[in-house]
């Protein structure tokens, strides 16, 4: 497997926020890279495979040579993308997501694998399997993007579980600007960010201001 990905500011997609902007998800992440965005996961939870496979393949022509454009979940679209020779960099699964073990083997030792997790047990057992290179841990605060998601764990829950594996772990769920700083702080490897990008009037200018607090926060 490979070393994880930058994650330090880690887009994750969000359709309708995009499309409330007034922005297509093309739009936002070509300006979220551009202002800094280091890693791209592309979310479509209710898309039909179709039109996700268009848009994975539309992100990846247009950024996937400057940052790692993950998928989130649909393992189909994502092999379905590298055989139509698409620069698609890996998958991010959650708990109740086709088992890590499983994905690792469908889409091999060259692809990023990123595995959501809220509890310890979780975290340990990720690192255990020995499947994934990064984790996504969280949630930080309670988030409206993610109608299952657990309740909100605050920048230090996420890091003293992050602290309990060896495995990056980037922080999720309700991460906004103030929060970067003090996650870089705390040893994580990123904070992934929906709404604070896909809701942004402008996303290049707001990834450019969570970058800066991230570094901030490594000094």
């Amino acid at each position: 497997m490979r070393p994880a990905p930058d994650l330090s500011l880690y887009l994750v997609t969000d359709e309708a926020q995009c499309a409330g902007a007034g922005r297509s998800v093309l739009e936002t992440v070509v300006a979220a890279v551009d202002g800094g965005a280091t890693c791209v996961q592309l979310r479509a939870k209710d898309a039909d495979g179709g039109p996700f496979l268009r848009q994975v393949i539309e992100v990846c022509r247009a950024v996937g040579s400057r940052v790692p454009v993950l998928v989130n979940d649909r393992v189909d679209v994502f092999l379905a993308a590298r055989e139509l020779g698409a620069r698609v960099a890996g998958v991010h699964v959650g708990q109740s997501d086709l088992p890590a073990l499983l994905v690792r083997a469908l889409i091999g030792d060259g692809a990023f694998l990123g595995l959501s997790a809220s509890t310890d047990a979780q975290v340990i057992a990720a690192q255990d399997e020995g499947a994934c290179d990064h984790l996504g841990i969280g949630t930080v605060r309670e988030t409206a993007t993610k109608t299952d998601a657990p309740g909100g764990l605050g920048v230090a829950g996420v890091a003293r579980a992050a602290s309990l594996v060896e495995l990056p772990a980037v922080a999720i769920g309700g991460v906004k600007a103030p929060d970067m700083a003090p996650l870089a702080a705390a040893g994580l490897a990123g904070g992934a960010v929906v709404s604070a990008i896909c809701c942004a009037p402008d996303p290049r200018r707001a990834a450019a201001e969570l970058l800066a607090a991230w570094r901030e926060g490594l000094r």
